[in-house]
Parts: structure tokens; sequence; C-alpha cells
């Protein structure tokens, strides 16, 4: 398959071979759903925590006596229905994550590609090299590409530095090693571009 290379003014400038098994599948929605709470599980921190009657502050001695107070019999203090006792039932530390098959996440990621090829919101840009880091300049050249947020994706190799340096001032703008590149990024930016020499990288860790 071919799709047309394009420099950081959105003009065309040659041609580019991409592989259909990577960017050319049918959509998965179940599978792209499931590799985002994936990654919503992993970042949830899962602090949340009450005391127990262990915890809490008080003495574990009989309040009052057995009997002839008139009152329910108690054993201490610290149970939920005295004031400043535990929380009955109440939430604990706990881990979110669970576990997502290599194949399932590396179907997932090559479906997103694919969609977003298919809406053409994925660029092949052919290099993100710039000649200084002025903001102003690089802002004015990604207006051609009419975007409400982008995500720019490079090599191992890494990122021209003026470009980081550019781009890290416009709003809505980030930047990406490939081998970082997930599901939720993706879906998230409205437009997502790959470095000419990425393409190659990306297609063998996805294959």
């Amino acid at each position: 398959m071919k799709k047309p290379i394009v420099n950081l003014n959105n003009k065309e400038v040659g041609n580019l071979e991409i592989d259909e098994k990577i960017f050319g599948l049918k959509t998965y929605p179940d599978i792209i759903h499931h590799y985002i709470r994936y990654q919503n599980a992993k970042n949830r921190q899962g602090s949340h925590k009450t005391k127990s009657r262990s915890e809490v502050s008080g003495k574990s001695k009989k309040p009052f006596s057995q009997k002839g107070t008139g009152n329910a019999r108690q054993g201490s203090s610290k149970p939920p229905n005295f004031r400043g006792g535990a929380v009955a039932m109440g939430p604990q530390n706990r881990d979110y994550t669970f576990k997502l098959n290599k194949k399932e996440k590396m179907l997932a990621i090559r479906s997103a590609l694919s969609t977003k090829l298919l809406d053409n919101q994925l660029l092949f840009i052919d290099t993100f090299k710039l000649d200084n880091h002025k903001t102003k300049e690089l802002d004015k050249s990604l207006k051609n590409f009419e975007y409400t947020s982008a995500l720019f994706i490079y090599s191992e190799n890494g990122i021209d530095k003026n470009f980081k340096l550019a781009s890290s001032n416009i709003p809505r703008v980030s930047v990406l090693n490939q081998k970082g590149l997930n599901v939720r990024d993706l879906i998230n930016n409205d437009k997502v571009f790959i470095e000419k020499n990425t393409v190659e990288e990306l297609s063998k860790r996805l294959a």
C-alpha cells in the first residue's frame, strides 16, 4: 500500500510503501476498548482507604459496665456505631490492574493506526528536523494541517532538538517515541504524524 509523504508545511514530497498488516486492518472497537480499559486501570492509584477497628484511635476496654446502664452492651469504643470509630466495610487499598496478552495489545495498536489512516487522520512526514527552535514558525506551519490536537511519533534514534523545543510551547501538541505508542494517545489526538524513518521500526515492532 502506497501513501503520500508530506513535509511540515503539508506539501507532498514523495510516496511511502506501508504494510497493510499494520495500517490496513479493519477496526476492532472491542479490542481498542479493552486496551484503553487496561491503560486506565494501570493508572489508577487504588490508594483510597478507611481505617479499620485495629487502626482507629481509642480504647479497646469496655466503655461502660455490661449491665445496669440501660445501654446496649459494648466491648470497645472503636466499632462503627461510635463517634470516631471505624468505618464499616469501607474502601481499602487495592490494585486495579489486569493482564492483557501481547497479541491483543499489538492488535489493538494496529487497529487504532488503521482506523486513523482510514479517517485521514494519520500522516507520514519526511522529517521533523527544523532549522531553529522558534515556536511561532512551527505553529504557523502546523496550521496547514487544520488539527485540534496532534501527536508526533518519532524513532528510537530520538527527535530533533529544535522540534522538541518548538513544539513544547504549542497547546495540544505532544511528541512520543514509537516504543511508547499506545491506543489511548492515538485515539485521544485528532491528527497523528509519523516520521518516515519511524514507519519501518513500527512495522517490525507490531508485526
